[in-house]
């Protein structure tokens, strides 16, 4: 028997319907942050400022809750976020995923390491995310976009991710996490 002895709590449906809260909020708070994202700020660079929440939020829960961010969340996500941001319809999808693929990748490195290496990994990937972003919207509207806005949300993406990651670390670590249930 590899059970280990001890007083487990009986598994009633409020439990359990607490388990699939703690589960389903990094995809929650992702969601809501980019429905904040959106809403109507007046805010200049304010697509940009959307883009780089959720690259930010996809980022950070694959990297520190990757059983709660799954491939199809993310591209729920990502589809969501160019709805949202009128992106042409894939160009979210595809560079979520790949920020996703990338932190899982990683993931065993990365959170091993303190603040300052997950930032620049983080600049790194939010660059790249940009990148492809501009590169697919460029060949999907079939002219060559000015790479400002680009750079734009590569630079806010950067400059968010410490605020970003303080906020939802204070979530993992209180509300988010399951093993406190």
């Amino acid at each position: 028997m590899d059970r280990l002895p001890g007083i487990r709590p009986r598994q009633s449906i409020w439990r359990r319907l607490d388990v699939a809260a703690r589960w389903a909020f990094p995809a929650c708070t992702t969601v809501l942050l980019l429905l904040v994202a959106a809403a109507p700020l007046g805010l200049p660079g304010q697509a940009e400022l959307q883009a780089a929440v959720a690259v930010g939020s996809v980022f950070f829960w694959s990297l520190f809750r990757p059983a709660s961010m799954l491939p199809l969340v993310v591209f729920v996500i990502g589809l969501l976020a160019d709805l949202l941001g009128y992106a042409p319809p894939g160009v979210g999808v595809l560079s979520l995923l790949a920020v996703h693929g990338l932190a899982l990748r990683w993931r065993r490195l990365l959170t091993r390491q303190g603040f300052l290496v997950v930032w620049v990994a983080f600049i790194g990937v939010g660059a790249g995310a940009a990148a492809l972003q501009w590169a697919l919207t460029s060949v999907l509207t079939l002219r060559l976009l000015p790479p400002g806005p680009g750079l734009f949300e590569a630079v806010i993406a950067a400059g968010l991710y410490p605020a970003l990651a303080v906020l939802l670390t204070r979530a993992h670590q209180s509300i988010a996490a399951p093993e406190q249930a």
